[in-house]
């Protein structure tokens, strides 16, 4: 089969790699979508210390489940995306509904886990959630990033009517803003991207260029999305005293990840008592609950599509400035 491979220094798509076998509990998913993301372009570089078949994010086809999988009849031949994280049945962290931040855990595509950009891969059956007939292909595909704005908008507990910054113009940024807008915030990004800002303009989201903002101490919340520790400082010059950020980085982190470089000197958050937050991956079925909900434009966020017969393409295609979400046609 075909399957876009990194072996730690050069990506190929291989048109000879091994189906995948099933293990008892799991099932063979045919993607439909793909798309690539910062994260992928991350491993590619090699930022993220994974080998073998790449990709995290696709809508698909059920096609087979082992017959001795309890339920699996019931998903075969439904349309699915998944949660990235395959974590032990026997985790504690798992057991405290923590799964998502165990060690042993392997992740689609980025983490001891071949991924999805093939023409089938494997996955157990209980990481599936089947889509809503009212959602396209093109917006279920970005489930994952919508999960993880919504766990970032989430995280913050808006009460009444809060002054919100985004920091950054990346997909889960302008998401975030998006939902953020829609509970009740007054809702600013600041970006650098021409194609980020003018999707707020078009979502009528205040937006600026970062540069031009001021540091008056006067957010209630501040969602960085950049990871840049520069931007952690602008954070903390933003909030205001007893504020929250929420750190968001584009990034997906691993467990083998090792923090290098200087940190932001952190002193503003004792001495203005900031709350500091971290948010990561989000939960896929309240992702598909809330699109099915309400009008997110996730479309948009998508800007150029490819055959997966073009995934060498479509991955420069990825890198190239202003880009999002490029997505491949299985």
């Amino acid at each position: 089969m075909r399957a876009l491979t990194f072996d730690g220094s050069n990506v190929r798509l291989a048109r000879d790699h091994p189906e995948p076998s099933l293990q008892p509990g799991w099932a063979l998913v045919r993607p439909t979508l793909l798309a690539i993301d910062a994260t992928d372009l991350a491993l590619v570089k090699g930022q993220i210390p994974h080998r073998g078949v790449i990709g995290h994010l696709f809508v698909g086809i059920v096609e087979q489940v082992r017959p001795d999988s309890a339920g699996g009849e019931h998903i075969r031949g439904r349309r699915v995306v998944a949660a990235i994280n395959i974590v032990p049945h026997d985790s504690e962290l798992a057991r405290r509904g923590l799964g998502n931040h165990a060690h042993e855990r392997r992740i689609l595509g980025l983490r001891h886990m071949d991924g999805c950009f093939a023409d089938h891969f494997a996955i157990p059956l209980h990481n599936l959630i089947p889509v809503p007939e009212t959602i396209s292909d093109e917006q279920a595909v970005l489930t994952e990033p919508l999960a993880a704005a919504l766990h970032a908008s989430r995280i913050t507990r808006i009460e009444g009517k809060p002054y919100v910054t985004i920091l950054g113009d990346d997909p889960v940024a302008l998401l975030s803003a998006q939902l953020m807008t829609r509970l009740n915030a007054s809702v600013r990004v600041l970006g650098a991207s021409p194609t980020s800002l003018a999707l707020c303009e078009k979502w009528q989201i205040k937006h600026r260029p970062v540069d031009e903002a001021g540091l008056r101490q006067d957010q209630d919340i501040v969602i960085e999305c950049t990871g840049h520790p520069a931007s952690v400082a602008r954070a903390m010059h933003m909030v205001r005293p007893r504020g929250r950020i929420v750190l968001r980085s584009p990034v997906l982190p691993t467990p083998d990840a090792e923090p290098t470089g200087p940190g932001p000197n952190l002193t503003p958050v004792i001495l203005n008592e900031i709350e500091l937050l971290g948010a990561r991956c989000g939960n896929m079925s309240e992702a598909l609950s809330v699109l099915s909900r309400q009008p997110i434009d996730l479309v948009s966020l998508i800007t150029r599509r490819f055959r997966f017969d073009d995934a060498l393409e479509a991955l420069r295609a990825a890198s190239e400035p202003g880009a999002m979400f490029v997505v491949m046609e299985s």
